[in-house]
């Protein structure tokens, strides 16, 4: 069905984004927004609740240490906390979050057992994913305007719900979607709990900072070019690109079904990895392409990793991509880590140069806007609101947005097309063919490479986004993790007097290591297509043997 007409706003969009900003905040009260003077012993145990890692979570509420409405209070009384810091909140869930924690606390008390993996675990979701009578505006002024409401949970909600989960809080995201940082007309601008100069990453900026401040155990984010992975590494959590048309996208407002020239996936993010894992195995257990035909009926699967002597894992390091050469934080955690796992038994570590990535940007930056960004333009200039900076830069400044007609469209999709081809011949000849098997053989089985050339960056600069969106292009899983803080001492910036390119100059420019200090930083392992499971595998195993 066409889109419905929208007629122009009889307010300014200024009063629109008060409204959106009142209603956010009314939603808080029910723990508090004041939670910052709770009594010491109070705000100790909201403490000692929301640093719980995941499985100590689940059987604290196993076992009656907890009930879900203390963990639930806890978790939201922290959001608050995050929301007054880093505006990371559109709403608290709250008549519907606690009816659920009482629901699942009766449900314990009559049958003896919890409900599901994820018992009374709270869940946070991007705001643009359905939740039953909560508007969608996806940070435009005038879609909040419209009043319209999602007519019933989207799937993924649906499937977390029957596992447990208790869907506490709705989270910030940029204008357009379309931004490696969070800033709207609707909300402002979403922090980085660490430093609130930077940004908390986009688009799904308002999960990764309020996960980072234990305001949510697990979160749902979205990622089209980099935008769960970006806010992951950012914020110093975990998050988890994968393969597409894997997890469930019924019922959220964004690109029409069918116009996926770069699909945009669903992905969790989370504090550690076995949420990252959890995650995954739940929904997948539930079948979701039983209701979402498009899915791949792949359920998340076993992988057993047990590297010998004769067949080593390789692991493959790229350490920048020939046109933007990462900040030093970003170059030391690379040397790092591939020394710790080069003197690992029965693992090799393998240098792994990215694919003309510039091809791979122009590719995918002519596949995000088709129409120009026409559309967005319309639903902006609906309410009349402005077009925030790094906005103005995708669709005015970047080459790559143009309105394309059929002829032009067919032929990036050719392109995107051999593009892929060429990837996976790269990844191929990181190996040998075996004439006796007749396939490739002792290829890379993983890669770790930046997630961006940078950590949490200034506002509005967050412009280079080839090192995370290639693997939209590619269609391949992506998990951001973190490997630790910047140091100003061993992160000094040195004067260079060449560069690869014009951006090369323009990203160190940006770097200074007394304005980044203490920040995470964060890498992220790439799989080929549909190996998810095998790059959560691979780092766990890195996990166990102290790598990380």
């Amino acid at each position: 069905m066409p889109p419905k007409k929208r007629s122009r706003s009889t307010k300014s969009w200024q009063a629109i984004a008060a409204d959106a900003q009142r209603h956010r905040d009314e939603s808080l009260s029910w723990v508090g927004n004041e939670t910052e003077a709770l009594p010491g012993i109070a705000r100790d145990r909201d403490l000692r609740i929301a640093n719980l890692d995941l499985p100590s979570l689940a059987q604290s509420m196993a076992d009656g240490t907890y009930s879900a409405v203390d963990v639930l209070t806890a978790f939201s009384r922290m959001a608050v906390v995050a929301q007054n810091k880093v505006n990371c909140l559109t709403e608290l869930l709250g008549a519907r979050s606690l009816s659920r924690a009482e629901e699942l606390d009766a449900y314990q008390t009559q049958k003896g057992k919890t409900m599901g993996l994820l018992h009374g675990v709270p869940i946070s979701i991007k705001s643009h994913i359905g939740i039953q009578g909560s508007r969608m505006p996806t940070a435009y002024v005038s879609s909040w305007d419209s009043g319209q409401t999602a007519p019933r949970d989207a799937l993924v909600v649906q499937i977390l719900e029957r596992a447990g989960a208790v869907i506490h809080a709705r989270t910030t995201e940029p204008q357009s979607m379309m931004q490696l940082e969070c800033s709207s007309n609707l909300y402002g601008v979403t922090l980085n709990p660490f430093n609130t100069d930077l940004s908390s990453g986009g688009s799904s900026g308002g999960e990764g900072a309020l996960i980072a401040m234990r305001g949510s155990a697990i979160g749902v984010g979205s990622d089209v070019g980099g935008s769960i992975r970006v806010p992951a590494a950012a914020c110093g959590i975990y998050g988890l690109k994968p393969t597409s048309f894997r997890l469930p996208t019924t019922g959220w407002s964004s690109t029409p079904p069918g116009a996926d020239p770069i699909p945009t996936v669903l992905g969790p993010m989370s504090l550690s990895l076995e949420g990252i894992a959890t995650f995954m195995d739940v929904v997948l257990a539930a079948e979701p392409w039983t209701v979402e035909p498009a899915l791949v009926p792949m359920p998340w699967r076993p992988f057993h990793l047990a590297p010998t002597e004769s067949r080593p894992l390789r692991i493959g390091i790229a350490w920048h991509d020939d046109v933007v050469l990462p900040h030093p934080p970003i170059v030391r955690a690379l040397r790092e880590l591939s020394e710790k796992i080069a003197h690992l038994p029965n693992v090799e570590v393998v240098e792994f140069p990215l694919y003309k990535l510039a091809e791979a940007w122009a590719i995918a930056s002519s596949l995000y806007f088709t129409d120009g960004g026409e559309a967005d333009l319309k639903i902006m200039a609906d309410s009349g609101e402005p077009l925030l900076p790094l906005v103005e830069w995708i669709i005015h400044e970047n080459p790559g947005t143009q309105k394309l007609s059929r002829e032009e469209l067919e032929y990036w999709l050719e392109e995107r097309e051999e593009y892929r081809l060429e990837y996976a011949e790269h990844w191929n000849r990181t190996g040998k063919w075996s004439e006796a098997e007749g396939k490739w053989v002792d290829t890379v089985d993983v890669l770790i490479c930046p997630v961006a050339p940078g950590v949490a960056t200034r506002h509005n600069t967050a412009k280079y986004w080839p090192y995370s969106a290639v693997w939209n292009l590619v269609d391949y899983p992506a998990l951001a993790f973190p490997v630790g803080k910047t140091d100003k001492v061993k992160d000094r910036k040195e004067k260079r007097d060449k560069f690869m390119s014009f951006q090369d100059s323009e990203n160190w420019d940006l770097y200074d290591q007394e304005v980044f200090h203490n920040m995470p930083v964060g890498l992220q392992i790439v799989g080929r297509r549909f190996d998810d499971e095998k790059i959560v595998a691979v780092l766990r195993y890195l996990q166990s043997l102290g790598c990380l």
